[in-house]
């Protein structure tokens, strides 16, 4: 696999990584967005498969794994599968850019171990769990229970804020944006 920069955005749900990965896709031309596999259900109609996810089969996921195409995966929840294909990130470092992800904070670690110093490991939190609670129920897509499991596993999740390169606590959005744009053209502006 020829090799390029790496950029990881990690976080709990809900925590607004998403948002601010699709802010530097739109202001730093030269980013690749990393589309996962999963299997889980699309939500809604606004999902694309091929742009927000490769939405696959339990099958067709066992089927990747044991021929040894992901980087990493993992079962996120029961049945839920996500991972990352490595001819995805090839296809980004052809094309020239520096893949970014948005995966969770699992993920986020396995995705620094491989990619050792070629990648900046970024953590996105909110100031408080509250805040978290409330964003996720805003989504309108959470059950009662559904919502617990995830803020429990936020609570779990970030316990392993300190083995990323850096934090971004995002409160006010402008200020995450701008934070991440900078240290995302600092990593990049590295030489090798």
């Amino acid at each position: 696999m020829t090799h390029g920069k790496a950029i990881i955005f990690s976080a709990p749900s809900g925590s607004g990584k998403t948002s601010l990965v699709r802010h530097l896709i739109q202001k730093i031309p030269n980013l690749g967005f990393s589309i996962s596999a999963c299997t889980r259900d699309k939500r809604g109609r606004h999902e694309v498969h091929g742009k927000d996810y490769y939405f696959l089969s339990q099958e067709q996921f066992k089927k990747h794994i044991d021929q040894d195409d992901f980087i990493e995966w993992e079962e996120v929840y029961a049945g839920n599968f996500y991972g990352t294909l490595k001819e995805e990130i090839q296809r980004i470092w052809d094309s020239g850019k520096a893949v970014i992800f948005d995966v969770d904070v699992k993920g986020g670690l396995a995705l620094k171990k491989y990619f050792g110093d070629q990648a900046l490991a970024i953590f996105v939190k909110v100031p408080s769990l509250e805040v978290l609670k409330t964003r996720l129920s805003d989504r309108g897509t959470e059950t009662e229970e559904s919502l617990s499991r995830r803020i429990y596993k936020a609570e779990f999740e970030s316990k392993f804020e300190p083995q990323f390169d850096v934090t971004i606590v995002n409160d006010d959005f402008a200020v995450s944006s701008a934070e991440a744009e900078k240290l995302v053209e600092d990593f990049l502006a590295k030489k090798k």
